[in-house]
């Protein structure tokens, strides 16, 4: 075989109609994933706005190389929205990888009603946003019942109206949210360790605790490095649960999140060359928190 069949052969792979039917999907991301991702980095070096110019005229957007960034780093707002997103990840992340491995490794044991444990932890995930949502407002607002079962205890001001609780409680949401599917990537996993595994330990004296230190958490490994790689771009995708949970952001931008902030800037403000600037350095903040969390939980 030549050089040249056999580098086709790799890209088409052994049957050429399987590039055939890839090819739908290669279309589909290049048009909703790098074709959007190309234009927001020129946007971001550009003095770029949305308005059409008028007939016979050209409107000249000059590149202006990182002025877009330097404005963006040197604005409070951007930088306590990327704070307020390194607060819901220290507290979403561990607390969804620790509770879905936990409740997984509970529900492989074959408890009793099984089923319906794994369909109430399955539900909130499925459930529409706006819903539940409404739910939360209804229990943490000021005359909610959460303040009713505590009243004095209460915080003043309360939960989602409060600076310093209103981004733990929008963490607390959506680890809760989203806890059933990563109990079922989980528990997927758990279904590749092999029985034999855990009679071995069981016969070498080893307990419940210790099993599950040696045995469920190195099983499942790789699992794990795709839940905190999951868990890191939902929290830096938050937008759905600030917007409704604290009316945008609020209060005086405790909540506010870097995609929020893109939506305000871009969409409500028509300033899309800074909002594309703080896209990139969310992108690139991602990529290196997912690079971390697959380097600290990789198989050695």
């Amino acid at each position: 075989m030549t050089e040249k069949k056999r580098l086709r052969t790799q890209w088409l792979g052994a049957q050429p109609i399987g590039g055939l039917f890839a090819l739908p999907y290669f279309v589909f991301v290049i048009a909703i994933f790098a074709y959007p991702l190309a234009f927001a980095v020129y946007i971001a070096f550009h003095d770029y706005f949305f308005t059409a110019p008028a007939p016979g005229t050209e409107v000249d957007r000059p590149f202006v190389g990182f002025d877009n960034f330097v404005t963006v780093l040197t604005d409070p707002r951007v930088l306590g929205s990327f704070r307020n997103t390194l607060i819901f990840l220290v507290i979403n992340v561990p607390l969804t990888a620790v509770l879905a491995l936990v409740l997984a490794a509970a529900l492989n044991t074959g408890i009793r009603w099984v089923a319906a444990y794994r369909v109430a932890f399955y539900v909130p995930y499925l459930t529409a946003s706006v819903s539940l949502v409404g739910v939360w407002m209804l229990l943490f607002s000021g005359n909610g019942l959460i303040n009713t079962i505590l009243g004095p205890l209460a915080p003043d001001p309360s939960w989602l109206v409060n600076s310093g609780l209103a981004m733990p409680m929008i963490a607390f949401y959506v680890t809760w949210k989203q806890l059933g599917f990563y109990i079922l990537l989980y528990l997927a996993a758990l279904q590749n360790v092999p029985k034999e595994l855990y009679e071995s330990a069981e016969t070498d004296g080893a307990g419940v605790l210790s099993r599950f230190r040696h045995v469920t958490i190195p099983g499942v490994r790789s699992a794990t490095t795709l839940v905190l790689i999951l868990s890191i771009i939902t929290g830096a995708n938050l937008f759905t649960e600030p917007y409704l949970l604290t009316n945008g952001g609020g209060p005086d931008g405790a909540s506010t999140t870097p995609v929020l902030l893109i939506y305000q800037l871009g969409i409500q403000q028509q300033n899309p060359d800074t909002a594309a600037a703080i896209g990139m350095i969310l992108v690139i903040l991602v990529g290196m928190l997912s690079l971390a969390a697959n380097r600290a939980t990789r198989e050695r």
